[in-house]
């Protein structure tokens, strides 16, 4: 017998799986200053992959907390505009802390979404995106970051931090594997939005790995 029917949905709030209706995105620190001093991986590279986030998001209407370090000091220039353009309406939250858990802003806006699964990205692997991986673990949350949007000042400040943070109880992905699980079944009438995504970030990642 043909298959053509998606499964049975299971409870989106309650599934120990990740769901548009059970996780927040969380972005830190992508701005230029950051970039700058990666070497972990490629610029090109991060940025395919936190947009691809940015789309999936804004396709499956994920809350997105969307910060910065040092802008309001004059310090640092904004979010770069891949993701700004990627995430119309959201606001970026400044802070002067590298621990983004620390800020009462950030955090509030984090548990206002009432979401204990957060999906997070930073720059850099080892501070931005360490501690406060490390903070929300420590209070309950289940924190997921996303391996190849990431990167840190070297492969191996990259490498220990994600020991580290996998040590405390993070769940590490990636930008196409999260798509594949908050989509979950090709049969579903929001699959899609999935295609959507994929028809967009391959073409743009066979590109880049060609040139590399």
């Amino acid at each position: 017998m043909a298959k053509t029917q998606p499964e049975p949905v299971r409870d989106p709030k309650a599934d120990h799986l990740l769901t548009p209706q059970n996780c927040v995105l969380v972005l830190i620190d992508y701005q230029p200053e950051q970039y700058s001093s990666v070497t972990s991986s490629s610029r090109e590279e991060i940025t395919l992959n936190a947009v691809a986030l940015c789309k999936l998001a804004q396709a499956y209407n994920i809350p997105v907390v969307l910060s910065t370090v040092a802008v309001d000091m004059g310090v640092n220039e904004g979010t770069i505009p891949a993701i700004r353009e990627a995430l119309p309406g959201v606001q970026e939250i400044d802070r002067t802390g590298v621990n983004a858990w620390q800020d009462d802003d950030f955090r509030k806006a984090v548990q206002d979404t009432g979401r204990r699964k957060v999906v997070i990205g930073a720059l850099w692997t080892e501070v931005c995106l360490a501690f406060p991986t490390l903070d929300m673990l420590a209070e309950g949350y289940e924190v997921y970051p996303v391996a190849d949007a990431v990167g840190g000042i070297s492969p191996t400040a990259h490498e220990r931090a994600f020991d580290r943070m996998i040590q405390a109880g993070a769940r590490p992905i990636t930008a196409i594997s999260f798509g594949c699980e908050i989509m979950r079944n090709w049969a579903r009438g929001d699959s899609d939005n999935l295609r959507e995504v994929m028809r967009w970030y391959f073409p743009q990642h066979r590109r880049l790995h060609k040139s590399t």
